[in-house]
């Protein structure tokens, strides 16, 4: 019986791996590659004339067992993955799995730590550096993060939102020490490139998920120590298309501050969804107005749209900080009719 040569390249079990599969799914596999990766693969089973019925199952066996190694990960870690893969095929198929997926998929920094309740994560960071806590925070979902930065001391909250939205690209050494002084051995793991995290999307999603009272602290604190970065924070945290959260008496208070030219360019690049329900909360008389005025101007350029978006968005967040429209946020905010 023919086996499997050991060398084959990655490349190589790809463009077999597809084979196998036939064209309509291999057609499927292709919408979610890259160009270049497309090419590789089609110039791959180009040059492959046939594939044995031995080879064939023996790819179609090592993807299966890649793809449960994944799915017992998504589901426990990687610890949970290697016990269950050894009960299975013995302690060094097993490694030899985890291996391949986690060159391959490249496993994210801090996975352990994703899976841990937010409070015994506090308890565990809070003491640590600014800017350890910021590169662990950065790694983890928003809702964890937001929980952990709310109930940091306030004195830290802005720090670490400030190193997290600065955060560019951390070496692989760093990320391999503080997950190394979180007692867990995913050094191993790591590849050597260099991996980018943080930012100022970073942030703005965890501001989103924490309850106002925290957010306006790290605000004030950043407006005094880094003006242009809250105003950067600041835009993205609250986009026009946001409105459809609200409900129609606070739309209906914000449609009084609002210019009636600037809403006519600023619904030129909304949804259907946001028009309708701008509609709905006027009168009949000024929505057909309005409409009219958005027919007679035409095309208007996209720097204009977001102009007057971002005019009604300020308004959006002056007349929440007044205290007169409630927006729903994470952290205990919700909201009782």
């Amino acid at each position: 019986m023919a086996v499997m040569k050991s060398d084959f390249s990655g490349k190589e079990k790809a463009a077999m791996l597809l084979i196998a599969l036939g064209p309509e799914k291999s057609a499927q596999v292709f919408r979610h590659l890259k160009e270049e990766e497309i090419e590789q693969l089609t110039l791959e089973i180009a040059n492959i004339r046939s594939v044995s019925p031995e080879t064939k199952e023996k790819v179609l066996e090592e993807f299966y067992q890649v793809c449960l190694a994944q799915q017992y990960i998504a589901e426990g870690g990687i610890s949970y993955a290697k016990q269950i893969l050894e009960r299975a095929l013995g302690a060094d198929k097993a490694l030899e799995v985890i291996n391949k997926l986690t060159v391959s998929l490249q496993v994210r920094p801090f996975d352990f730590v994703r899976k841990t309740d937010a409070s015994q994560l506090l308890n565990f960071i809070q003491n640590e550096h600014p800017q350890t806590i910021a590169l662990i925070l950065s790694y983890l979902k928003a809702n964890q993060s937001s929980v952990v930065l709310a109930a940091l001391p306030q004195e830290k909250q802005a720090d670490v939102a400030r190193r997290i939205a600065l955060m560019d690209r951390t070496s692989p050494d760093i990320i391999k020490e503080v997950e190394r002084v979180l007692e867990k051995k995913l050094s191993a793991l790591m590849t050597e490139d260099y991996t980018a995290v943080g930012g100022v999307d970073a942030i703005v999603e965890i501001l989103n998920a924490v309850d106002r009272g925290t957010e306006k602290h790290i605000m004030e604190t950043l407006e005094v120590e880094d003006t242009e970065l809250a105003e950067e924070i600041k835009k993205r945290m609250l986009v026009f298309e946001d409105i459809i959260t609200l409900d129609n008496r606070s739309i209906q208070r914000i449609l009084r501050e609002v210019d009636n030219n600037d809403l006519a360019i600023a619904l030129k690049g909304a949804g259907e969804e946001v028009q309708n329900l701008i509609f709905s909360n006027m009168s009949k008389r000024l929505a057909t107005m309005i409409k009219e005025d958005m027919d007679f101007m035409g095309p208007v350029r996209l720097r204009d749209v977001e102009e007057a978006q971002q005019k009604i968005v300020n308004i959006i967040r002056k007349l929440e900080d007044a205290g007169e429209i409630v927006i729903s946020r994470g952290g205990g905010d919700e909201i009782i009719v």
